[in-house]
Order: C-alpha cells, then structure tokens, then sequence
C-alpha cells in the first residue's frame, strides 16, 4: 500500500516539492557556513519523494549542543515556515476523505521541517 501511496504522492505535488527542497538546500550550500543547513534541506527533499511506510526517528546525538544550536538557528530561520506549510497543506487535505492519508504524512513531516538536526525518516 505503501508504493500506491508514495506514486500517487509523487503526482500530486511531492516530486515538485522535493525539487524545491533540494534545490533550495543546493542554492544554500553554495557558502560554506550554509552547507550544514543545505543539507539538512536536501535530506527534506529526499524524504519528500517517499513518506510512505517511513517513521521519524530522532538518533541519540540530538541532544548534543551542537546540534540543539543548529535546530534552534533552523527554526529561525527557515523551520518554523516549512511546517506551518505542511501544517496548511495538511489541514486542507483533511478536508476530504480522500486526502486524509496524506494529511497524515504532512503532519509526520512537521517535526522534520521544525527540527531536522538528529531527525530521520527510516
């Protein structure tokens, strides 16, 4: 169910919204202090393409220093706007039965787009 899930999300807008993510995350590696921060953008993208059947998973480091600065200078920044997005575009799915799952997956993104740093979809 999962691969009907991730084709039809890939259709409807999640191919283009990696493309943005992944660009965006190329553009913001172009300097060196925003390469961390890039990446991080580029890993958005790529959980993008496949929600489907993926959990979030916070990785032991996350409550390293280093990496609670760097989520606090991504929800500055960039965080807080990419979830209030998928909180957006979730609320409007829900608005049909149909889009209900994928409401689902956009929620499951938001902690992802507010606190990358230690996060991952596996």
């Amino acid at each position: 169910m999962s691969y009907l899930g991730n084709a039809i999300w890939l259709i409807f807008g999640g191919l283009l919204a990696a493309f943005v993510y992944i660009t965006g995350g190329a553009i913001i590696c172009l300097t060196v202090v925003g390469i961390p921060f890039g990446l991080q953008c580029i890993k958005l993208g790529v959980a993008m393409l496949a929600p489907f059947g993926k959990e979030l998973h916070r990785s032991p480091q996350a409550s390293d220093t280093l990496y609670v600065i760097m989520n606090l200078i991504w929800f500055i920044l960039f965080g807080w706007q990419i979830a209030l997005l998928h909180l957006t575009l979730a609320l409007v799915l829900a608005l049909t039965l149909i889009g209900l799952p994928f409401a689902k997956q956009h929620i499951k993104l938001i902690p992802l787009a507010l606190f990358p740093f230690g996060h991952d979809l596996v």
